[in-house]
């Protein structure tokens, strides 16, 4: 099996008319941005996504090929239609040479609402949907650009502003989306900054900026090129390089296990989405089960420390007991170590994070419900903002949308239903109702269990207490202590247990596993009532918002209890 890896997707925005001796200096800071992503996320495939429009996106176009690098082309019309605007016979080879040689995409809006020939505001609303479709789905846009404000709708400056602010260049849609400026959701977005001049009266670059500097910028903040990446940044690709690594080492194994829960995502249909589904899956399986290995090796290692403390405490010439003290306490920062540095616990919460993203893109997919009418829509409200650091999560799931393109709604009608069956489940198939179903009543047997622990203890305590009480002036000292020892036993294997699943979070997830029932129980019935696949779309729709926003709820809560030998 070949590794599926999650890819860096470099946008691309750029001025036509970029000034004839600033091209080759350009096209050098280019080269070395290629090459500066190549050596600091290795495993990490790079993409150049554009609309190769003349000028600057042809650049770019042409050294990504040059460099090895894969190239996608989002055109923002049909691509006989967009040939007309190139200004002369050379721009139009390039581009014909460019497309040949790239994967294209005619950009999903502009191709469902116009298949003819735009004019006028309506042709460049195309370019403005393109230069959209761009940002949303790159991970570093490389925005070569005066760094001058302008009206010029589609332009590079909107879409550079765009990127950087969440504004939309689309007047009509500015208000809807004020408020992600106002909250400052300009800070996920990076850019790569190439100031040039332009081939214009008054071509020069804004006042502040010289021609071909470089910055890094996100929202307002600016820093220079030639500094490291954003820590944020770094800290996203990073994370994303690392789970490429995971993939490709573990690659045969995955492709062997089949999945490790195919059955809930029903015949594989080989595409980016269910590719990445099943890796991320086995993945987070893989380190849940590493992580609760290392749980238990830890609490047992807890109880028996203590356990050994009041052997030495309670009974006489036990002086090896605090040497056996010191090795278990040593034997549980070992594994805590361990844990820590291979980073089991955070690959775990980061790949289930990811996985459950991509089951809900996947089922919407086929099922026919767009993955991009709104860059609000699925990924980039999914864990937004409240954990900076699982940005990758969004960003795996940006390029697996653009992998898998657009659903055909035409097709998707014939495999809904078999979206419902296998994600919500009936009789014949078990989908997440019976899964959630299935984990709220294991969750509750285990706190049974605990509880039963805790009651016990108690009893014991109580009983010897008694004993002691009654016998106290009968029982010499030794017997006193065994029976003191006694209790502590069992307290220290009350209270180990009592944290364990405090650390599991079994009461919580009892709620959890029970709401979860619920909606997708209520989602079941609805979906029998509805009237047709427009109506069944919007509750899968519905659905799919309730688990991402449930799996933040799981994400955030299991971050707060990280491995820690001083807190046991």
């Amino acid at each position: 099996m070949n590794a599926i890896a999650a890819p860096l997707i470099i946008g691309v925005t750029s001025h036509r008319n970029i000034s004839a001796g600033e091209i080759e200096a350009v096209r050098v800071h280019v080269r070395a941005l290629f090459a500066r992503m190549r050596n600091e996320f290795p495993h990490m495939p790079q993409i150049v996504l554009s609309s190769l429009a003349e000028g600057g996106d042809q650049l770019v176009a042409e050294e990504a090929l040059s460099a090895g690098v894969r190239l996608i082309a989002a055109l923002p019309m049909a691509r006989a239609e967009y040939a007309k605007d190139f200004s002369d016979a050379a721009a139009l080879a390039r581009f014909d040479a460019l497309c040949d040689a790239a994967e294209v995409i005619e950009v999903p809006d502009s191709a469902i609402r116009h298949g003819g020939s735009p004019q006028g505001a309506e042709r460049d609303a195309h370019y403005a949907e393109a230069g959209v479709y761009v940002s949303d789905h790159c991970h570093l846009l490389l925005a070569i650009w005066d760094g001058k404000a302008s009206g010029s709708l589609g332009g590079t400056a909107q879409i550079a502003s765009y990127h950087l602010t969440g504004l939309k260049p689309f007047p009509g849609e500015r208000r809807k989306h004020e408020s992600r400026r106002l909250l400052g959701s300009g800070g996920e977005r990076l850019a790569y900054h190439i100031v040039c001049s332009r081939e214009q009266a008054d071509g020069t670059p804004l006042a502040s900026l010289t021609p071909l500097d470089t910055w890094w910028r996100t929202g307002e903040r600016m820093e220079p090129g030639a500094s490291p990446m954003p820590d944020t940044f770094a800290t996203t690709f990073l994370h994303t390089d690392t789970f490429d690594v995971d993939a490709a080492k573990y690659a045969e194994r995955i492709m062997t296990s089949g999945g490790a829960s195919s059955a809930n995502t029903g015949e594989r249909t080989g595409g980016a989405i269910e590719g990445l589904f099943q890796t991320a899956d086995w993945l987070a399986i893989h380190f849940q089960r590493r992580v609760v290995f290392a749980m238990r090796v830890l609490y047992t290692v807890a109880a028996l420390m203590a356990i050994a403390f009041t052997i030495y405490d309670n009974l006489p010439a036990q002086d090896d007991m605090l040497v056996v003290f010191l090795l278990l306490f040593v034997a549980g920062g070992v594994i805590v170590a361990l844990a820590n540095r291979r980073d089991w616990h955070r690959k775990y919460l980061d790949y289930r994070a990811l996985a459950e993203g991509l089951r809900v893109l996947s089922y919407w997919r086929r099922a026919g419900i767009s993955l991009t009418d709104d860059v609000e829509f699925a990924r980039d409200n999914f864990l937004q903002k409240q954990d900076v650091e699982l940005g990758w999560v969004r960003n795996v799931m940006r390029g697996a949308e653009l992998e898998s393109g657009i659903a055909s709604r035409a097709d998707s009608t014939l495999d809904l239903s078999n979206v419902v069956r296998e994600w919500i489940g009936d009789d014949l198939n078990k989908g997440q109702l019976e899964y959630y179903q299935r984990k709220a009543a294991q969750r509750t047997r285990t706190h049974r269990v605990t509880e039963g622990f805790g009651m016990a203890s108690l009893c014991v305590g109580i009983g010897i207490s008694i004993v002691l009480a009654t016998f106290a002036r009968y029982l010499s000292a030794d017997a006193k202590n065994v029976l003191v020892m006694i209790m502590g036993v069992f307290s220290i294997v009350a209270g180990v247990r009592a944290a364990y699943a405090y650390k599991k979070a079994d009461k919580e997830l009892i709620k959890q596993y029970r709401y979860m029932q619920r909606m997708f129980g209520e989602a079941r019935l609805a979906l029998d009532r509805a009237h047709g696949p427009d109506d069944k779309r919007e509750i899968l729709r519905l659905l799919g918002d309730a688990a991402l926003a449930e799996q933040v709820e799981w994400a955030l809560m299991h971050r707060q209890r990280p491995l820690e030998h001083n807190r046991i």
